[in-house]
């Protein structure tokens, strides 16, 4: 018998939210065990034993599959925006997120991720500039920027600089590396662009490192 068909006559056949989460779990499974560079859609569906046609359906390419399988375990930093209450926490903890991910996920992975980025819908590279989005409209809210209404480029800046930390190495991404980001890069640029919500522009704090720590994690 086929793995790809599967015991028809003996198991329930597997549809919708079901079928879909089995097709995740055996597309994580299989990076675990092959790596990304060797992970193939007909892998998958012989782990998942389903027809790889079914696959297609739902993603159009390895790439895909793979980002939605990370979604599937890891969640996705869409639903858990984070919100501390002030500009710099929230964008430290933003980064501290997919810092995070870079450690958990083996690097040939986030590498290759970052290699077949063009084949990538879209929608899925505005996700990050989504979420920063979020992040200034509540600090322009909150009255420590002026206006959240930046340029792409820098709303997208500090996941931007973060992702090329990443495609260098192969370590963990440091805790001076996030907060070199926020406090030297990131925020000098949205307060000279945006100013304050006085219309004064505010100098970067740079806080002790016991205090940047727990924002991170």
């Amino acid at each position: 018998m086929s793995p790809q068909t599967g015991d028809r006559s003996g198991t329930q056949r597997r549809r919708g939210a079901e079928l879909e989460a089995s097709i995740l779990e055996a597309a994580w499974e299989e990076l675990a065990a092959v790596g990304y560079s060797r992970l193939t859609m007909e892998g998958v569906a012989a782990r998942a034993r389903t027809g790889k046609q079914v696959l297609y359906r739902r993603w159009r390419n390895r790439a895909e599959l793979v980002i939605a399988a990370m979604r599937h375990n890891t969640g996705s930093i869409i639903d858990q925006i984070p919100d501390t209450g002030d500009l710099r926490g929230d964008v430290l903890a933003v980064l501290g997120r997919m810092a995070r991910r870079h450690r958990d996920v083996a690097p040939d992975i986030i590498h290759g991720l970052m290699a077949d980025a063009p084949d990538l819908d879209p929608v899925t590279l505005t996700i990050m500039s989504g979420v920063m989005t979020t992040v200034l409209k509540r600090a322009a809210e909150r009255g420590e920027i002026a206006s959240a209404e930046l340029s792409p480029r820098v709303i997208t800046l500090p996941a931007n600089l973060l992702r090329h930390e990443m495609l260098l190495t192969r370590h963990p991404i440091s805790d001076q590396v996030l907060t070199e980001i926020v406090d030297e890069v990131f925020l000098p640029l949205v307060h000279a662009t945006a100013g304050s919500s006085t219309g004064e522009t505010l100098p970067p704090t740079s806080p002790h490192r016991a205090d940047i720590e727990p924002q991170i994690r």
